[in-house]
C-alpha cells in the first residue's frame, strides 16, 4: 500500500532532520535486542527507535518476529498503529476474526483494546509499532499456540 511507504518516508525525514543521518539509519537498520520470553512464543527483536519522555507524546519501535512467533493479548492506554515494512502476519482484537498483515499494511487498534499480533507461521514479521505515553502494555491473556496454529491453517489455506 503506497500509504505505508508514504509514512514511512515522512517518520525518516522527520528523523533526519533532528538527528545525524547515520544515526537514523544506523538504528533503524539495527535489529535491536533479543526480547526476553516473557509474554510471547518464539523470538522476537526490538529496537526502540524513540521514546516517550516529556518532550515526546508518543514512541516508535521496530519489531521483528521470527516465523511461527506469537505475541500474548494486551492492550494500551493510546492508540497503536503497527505499520508492516516487511514480511507476514497475523493480527487479532478480541471478539473478531484475525486477519493477514504483509508488508504495506497500516492497522491502527484504538486504545484499551485487546488485541495480539504475530508473525505467520512461515514469514518472519517487521513492524514500525507507534504508541503513545510512557504508561507500559497491559499483557491480558496468553496466546496458547493450539489457537495460534487454528487461526494459521484457517488464514494460510
Amino acid at each position: 500500500m503506497k500509504s505505508a511507504s508514504y509514512i514511512l518516508v515522512f517518520f525518516i525525514s522527520v528523523s533526519i532532520y533532528a538527528q545525524d543521518s547515520d544515526y537514523v539509519m544506523s538504528s533503524y537498520l539495527n535489529e535491536g535486542f533479543k526480547a526476553p520470553n516473557t509474554h510471547y512464543i518464539g523470538e522476537a527483536w526490538l529496537n526502540r527507535l524513540l521514546q516517550a519522555d516529556d518532550d515526546l507524546a508518543y514512541n516508535i519501535t521496530k519489531a521483528t518476529f521470527k516465523a511461527n512467533s506469537t505475541l500474548d493479548w494486551h492492550k494500551h492506554t493510546s492508540v497503536q498503529v503497527l505499520i508492516v515494512v516487511a514480511g507476514e502476519g497475523y493480527y487479532q482484537e478480541k471478539g473478531k476474526e484475525a486477519v493477514k498483515m504483509k508488508t504495506g499494511d497500516i492497522i491502527k487498534c484504538e486504545k484499551n483494546t485487546e488485541h495480539w499480533h504475530s508473525s505467520s507461521k512461515h514469514s518472519d514479521v517487521t513492524y514500525l509499532a507507534l504508541y503513545g505515553g510512557k504508561k507500559p502494555t497491559i499483557w491480558t491473556e496468553v496466546l496458547i499456540q493450539e489457537n495460534y496454529d487454528n487461526i494459521a491453517q484457517k488464514l494460510e489455506q
